[in-house]
């Protein structure tokens, strides 16, 4: 592909330095919701072989299946059910609610209870070729991990929580047999393995002293996994939702502002200008801010992928120009250090680079939708944050309390109401309890914001005593009132055994 090629075509392909990076936003994120992703997760995990498009396809064939032996034929050797009670068990007991626009569709959705829900439900889509969900959380494993035996580890261990044992409740174990007998496919005995280029990891202490969303999902997956044990499957599971639509949101923000600051870089060494700042300072933020606690975020999520949108075109005009003029950049941009030796090289030639920017204005023009999230990639960016944030709106009115694991809650009633940053119930428990996995003595709610603000949640502890945040905290029993803390409250720890297992 060549420079002009790119120009006419921006968002087809990517230069190779830029796609194969580390800090890349791949697989490309498109809708999703907690459910969504925990049902990429098992196909992604323990699935092999079970294609994202397929998925659709294999509910209507189950359905097919069902279908035939209610209406009096056989069903499977080793189901316990009858046709009439498996479909019942499928769109009666486990079945997800569907939105307000999908009323009308026919299609099997199920909560991913247990991992054979994943074989026939749980897309992004359900036609074409949807993105895989799970990938993406692979990815957040390996990056988040220090070395790659220690997110292997990680890996094996989210498998065997995600995996039905003895251990599981009746309902797990019944649920897992019954459905691999109408189905045929079981959840895999061993974990899935990334092979080789499908994941990466960062140089050794690259952001030690930065917050890293990543890098605090793979913690707090540990401290997810030792809770199982102590509630039923369908508590853990939507407990893991509520841990994953928090870290894949900020995991993906982070990316979208260390691209900013990747294009602000070289933008300044087009124009001539010198920052003396460490560039690893420039390039990863000190702190977050992605959403801010009782705060409308849509017009925030907006701003920040339009931006990411325009350090994206501005970055790979760089490459494909510096291709172009004979002098190709030999890197991935998978550091601070290789994009140090971008800059250099981008100074160094900086006479047979003269139009870059010019190309990139023009770029800014004719790609305007894209760019105002109107449709493409922005579109599909926008989508994902907010639906994985979002309180899901079901269709039937009589299951608006299903989800409880939301970040982003509607302010008044009906549609038109705004969406604020205010985490549901199970999101907070979760928080709680990731916040105190690993940490001995009591602990006042500077705690939680700080555990917050490693996801971008911003929220200032001084607060929560007197507002909306404190007020849940109490109601939920995750804090006591106590005159010693600093702000009055000392948190709860809701799982002290899992607390103390995964220390």
């Amino acid at each position: 592909m060549s420079l002009a090629e790119f120009l006419s075509s921006p968002w087809s392909k990517s230069h190779t330095a830029y796609q194969a990076s580390a800090l890349s936003i791949a697989p490309a994120p498109e809708y999703a919701n907690a459910e969504v992703l925990l049902a990429g997760l098992y196909r992604t995990i323990g699935l092999p072989g079970v294609m994202e498009r397929d998925v659709p396809g294999n509910g209507r064939q189950l359905d097919k299946v069902i279908t035939k032996a209610r209406d009096g034929g056989r069903p499977p050797p080793d189901a316990a059910l009858d046709g009439e009670s498996a479909q019942a068990l499928i769109n009666g007991v486990l079945q997800s609610p569907k939105l307000q626009n999908q009323s009308a569709k026919r299609f099997i959705q199920v909560t991913p209870l247990v991992g054979e829900t994943a074989w026939f439900s749980g897309s992004a889509r359900l036609a074409g070729n949807p993105w895989r969900a799970g990938a993406l959380l692979r990815r957040m494993v390996w990056l988040g991990s220090e070395t790659a035996e220690r997110a292997s580890a990680t890996w094996e261990a989210l498998f065997e929580a995600l995996s039905v044992t003895d251990g599981d409740d009746v309902f797990a174990r019944f649920l897992s047999r019954e459905l691999a007998a109408w189905t045929g496919h079981r959840f895999s005995s061993s974990a899935e393995m990334p092979a080789g280029g499908e994941v990466l990891l960062l140089p050794p202490g690259e952001l030690d002293g930065k917050p890293f969303p990543a890098r605090t999902f793979a913690g707090d997956l540990k401290a997810v996994v030792a809770a199982k044990p102590l509630m039923t499957r369908r508590q853990w599971t939507s407990m893991l939702e509520a841990l994953v639509r928090i870290a894949a949101f900020a995991h993906v923000a982070w990316l979208c502002e260390v691209q900013r600051r990747a294009w602000d870089i070289l933008r300044r060494a087009l124009s001539g200008e010198t920052d003396p700042a460490p560039l690893r300072d420039q390039l990863y933020p000190s702190s977050l801010a992605f959403l801010t606690f009782g705060m409308g975020a849509q017009a925030e999520l907006k701003d920040r992928t339009s931006a990411y949108l325009r350090a994206r075109l501005g970055v790979n005009t760089v490459l494909w120009s510096l291709a172009d003029a004979g002098i190709p950049f030999e890197g991935t941009l998978g550091s601070s250090s290789e994009l140090e030796q971008l800059r250099d090289l981008v100074v160094k030639n900086a006479g047979k680079l003269g139009a870059v920017l010019d190309h990139v204005d023009d770029l800014l023009e004719s790609e305007a939708r894209t760019l105002l999230c109107s449709k493409g990639i922005g579109s599909n960016l926008k989508e994902f944050a907010l639906h994985v944030l979002y309180q899901r709106i079901p269709g039937d009115t009589l299951l608006r309390g299903y989800d409880k694991g939301f970040v982003l809650h509607r302010k008044g009633a009906g549609r038109t109401g705004r969406w604020i940053c205010a985490p549901g119930p199970l999101a907070l428990l979760t928080l709680v309890h990731c916040s105190l996995a690993g940490v001995a003595g009591p602990r006042s709610v500077q705690r939680l914001a700080q555990h917050m603000a490693a996801y971008g949640i911003s929220v200032n502890h001084r607060d929560i005593a007197r507002n909306v945040l404190g007020h849940q905290l109490r109601m939920l029993g995750l804090v006591l009132d106590s005159p010693d803390a600093e702000t009055g409250m000392l948190l709860v720890a809701p799982f002290d055994a899992a607390d103390e297992a995964s220390t």
